[in-house]
């Protein structure tokens, strides 16, 4: 088990969090477990799968905005993909250069794969004569938890 999901008090789903951030939430009687592996301890403690909060958390910022911009998150709305070849992404690229203004924006980055970020450099996908195989947008927090 790699992570552990966090329920607010209403049981709404809010994050993911490794086992032992977990386990610390349970410590300080932040969370309950609400759903546990069978039969298996660490310490006083069931392993959880699912943990719940004791006090509710306001989360009206996550739908009021949309998430800010982040490398992680560039690569995940791109599936994984480089825009230009569509092969394995491991790189974000400017569609507009850092170097002529191009910010770190949702709708001037994307996936590519380390071979083609190279190769397109300093310059436009025009300019490098390299088609985008997928339009950027910016991403709602939903699409973003669900890849």
């Amino acid at each position: 088990m790699d992570s552990v999901l966090v329920l607010n008090a209403d049981l709404g789903p809010l994050h993911r969090v490794s086992l032992r951030h977990a386990v610390r939430m349970l410590f300080r009687e932040v969370a309950v477990v609400h759903e546990a592996e069978p039969d298996i301890l660490i310490g006083i403690f069931p392993v959880p799968k699912v943990v719940r909060l004791v006090h509710y958390v306001v989360t009206r910022w996550r739908f009021n905005a949309g998430p800010a911009w982040s490398r992680n998150g560039v690569i995940v709305r791109d599936r994984r993909r480089c825009a230009y070849c569509g092969g394995p992404a491991t790189t974000v690229d400017h569609i507009t250069p850092r170097s002529r203004g191009g910010r770190h924006t949702w709708l001037n980055t994307v996936a590519a794969c380390g071979g083609c970020n190279q190769r397109k450099g300093d310059r436009t996908p025009a300019e490098a004569r390299m088609a985008l195989r997928v339009i950027p947008h910016a991403p709602t927090w939903a699409a973003l938890a669900t890849r």
